[in-house]
């Protein structure tokens, strides 16, 4: 009977290493697989035999030990390995990787699948597929408003490859930037006469000087002066002030002007030569116009003037291109003009060609730490009318908060005003996709703009060795592994997603063709068990003869 055990003992160690042999030729036939986990085989002993039972010790003699005779050996375990594969760069959007524990979720025929390989493609219905056998990748679609809804409720994931943008328009800009503190007013302040009229002038001749200034906001005027001979040393000095148009501003004024016998000017209109005051408070026009530098000799005619120094008007301006509800592109521009110390005006245009503004200016005022003190109006809004067809739309200003440094300030650095956002967009066709590392599909459009369409969700498994592989890199739950915990990427499943790479098969090389030397040597020791006691049984069958 022992003969007949040992024999049986072999042929469960040479089924046995079999499966082992089995189990590494899998492994070593998918070290390519992406996604694939390793297998490995663990054996136990089979049942014992017991000749004799142990006993125990008594006052007179010792203990004995129990008697067994081994039956043999079986599989004691087929377990996957799920430790985590290397990443291949693939620049295939579509082709994701994942770090950590999860799996993705498929479905295919109403049945539930789960898979470590990401090799995924979109099919002409905007399907997010497994191509091998067309199983879905499920997730949540995002609303038509880029907003993917909570929780963890699967669907296909589908994207409209033919989608579109539909237009915006701007509804609000956003400004920041700084307005140098140590900027000089905008508006011209002194305008000063310079040269020589020639004392040989005939009485009626005149000589005529132009100059250009400017207001409160960096308006462009013309102020013209004339001095007309009317006597010995005598003229009539006649100024005005006209816009950009030609109408006058400060209508024309003559007065006096005398010179005494050193050629300097001596009196106007009967009183001491002094500047004289120019005010237009609804032009925001105030400067001094200063004749008194002017001289009569004998020397050529040479009247000329400067303004302010020849310094160039404080102009501050930023463009930001907006759009109308169609989304037709324009140009909407903010122009800032220093009006006093600390005061600044606000003022928008838009080119004639793109269409109406109303309601354009304000003021801000500054504290001294540069920060806003206060805004007029308080919420800055244009009204604007485009051309075209678009309807008219109101455009709010954010100049930033009131005491705040996020928005337009006031400080010793040079002056640059831009638009931080604007909220408008043209329509547009999606042109590519993008996914990030929790799962969220990102279309890109070609106005630039980029809209959540959808995010891929993971399956964590209390027991993930309880899962059944089915072929085509896919599992399916069976009874140990537990119910599957959906969730995002990230966090909530301690797994993220890696776009543009795939995971490689976890199986090593040199670990699989050492259990094959030694599943060779058990098979081959195995076979020289039964070998033997088959030469043993011979020899007890040749007892008879």
């Amino acid at each position: 009977m022992s003969l007949i055990n040992s024999l049986f003992s072999g042929v469960s160690g040479l089924r046995n290493h079999q499966t082992m042999m089995d189990v590494v030729g899998n492994n070593i036939a998918n070290v390519n697989s992406i996604g694939y986990k390793g297998s490995r085989v663990t054996f136990a002993d089979a049942f014992n035999q017991v000749l004799r039972y142990g006993s125990n010790s008594t006052t007179n003699s010792g203990g004995t030990n129990t008697f067994q005779l081994g039956l043999g050996m079986k599989i004691n375990s087929i377990d996957r390995n799920w430790s985590q594969g290397t990443f291949e760069g693939t620049g295939i959007t579509t082709d994701l990787a994942l770090e950590g524990d999860g799996l993705f979720v498929l479905e295919n025929n109403g049945e539930k699948f789960y898979s470590r390989a990401g090799a995924f493609v979109f099919d002409s219905d905007g399907k997010l597929v497994n191509p091998q056998n067309g199983a879905i990748v499920q997730g949540k679609v995002a609303t038509a408003d880029g907003v993917v809804p909570p929780g963890n409720n699967l669907e296909d994931i589908q994207i409209d490859t033919q989608m579109k943008l539909p237009a915006v328009g701007t509804s609000e800009v956003t400004w920041g930037g700084n307005l140098q503190s140590a900027s000089t007013l905008t508006r011209s302040e002194d305008f000063i006469e310079n040269g020589n009229l020639n004392s040989a002038m005939a009485v009626g001749e005149s000589v005529t000087d132009t100059n250009t200034v400017y207001d409160n906001w960096g308006r462009k005027y013309t102020f013209t002066v004339t001095y007309e001979k009317t006597a010995a040393d005598t003229y009539n000095l006649t100024y005005n002030l006209a816009n950009s148009d030609g109408n006058p501003v400060v209508a024309a004024t003559t007065v006096e002007a005398v010179f005494d016998a050193s050629g300097n000017l001596s009196t106007i209109n009967g009183a001491a030569a002094a500047p004289i005051n120019i005010n237009s408070s609804t032009e925001g026009i105030n400067f001094d116009f200063d004749p008194t530098s002017v001289t009569q000799t004998s020397s050529s005619n040479t009247l000329s003037s400067t303004v302010d120094e020849n310094r160039d008007p404080t102009i501050i301006s930023g463009t930001v291109t907006i759009y109308d509800s169609l989304g037709t592109s324009h140009s909407l521009t903010i122009q800032f003009t220093k009006t006093s110390a600390n005061n600044w005006y606000w003022k928008a245009s838009v080119p004639s060609s793109s269409g109406t503004l109303t309601d354009t200016s304000g003021s801000i005022q500054f504290d001294t730490d540069g920060s806003i003190l206060s805004i007029s109006p308080s919420t800055p809004t244009v009204h604007f009318n485009p051309t075209g067809g678009a309807s008219g739309q109101d455009v709010v200003l954010n100049f930033g908060k009131i005491g705040g440094f996020d928005g337009i300030t006031q400080t010793s650095s040079d002056s640059v005003v831009s638009a931080l956002t604007q909220d408008g967009s043209a329509s547009a066709n999606l042109s590519n996709i993008n996914i990030d590392q929790y799962g969220n599909i990102v279309g890109v459009f070609t106005n630039g703009q980029s809209q959540k369409l959808a995010q891929i969700l993971l399956a964590t498994f209390n027991n993930t060795n309880g899962l059944v592989s089915v072929g085509d890199n896919m599992y399916s739950i069976s009874a140990n592994a537990g119910e599957p915990l959906v969730g995002e990427p990230g966090q909530s499943t301690g797994t993220t997603i890696q776009s543009g790479a795939l995971e490689q098969s976890n199986v090593d090389l040199s670990e699989e063709f050492t259990k094959m030397i030694v599943a060779q040597r058990g098979f081959q020791a195995n076979a020289r068990v039964v070998t033997v006691s088959d030469s043993l049984l011979q020899e007890v069958t040749n007892l008879v003869r």
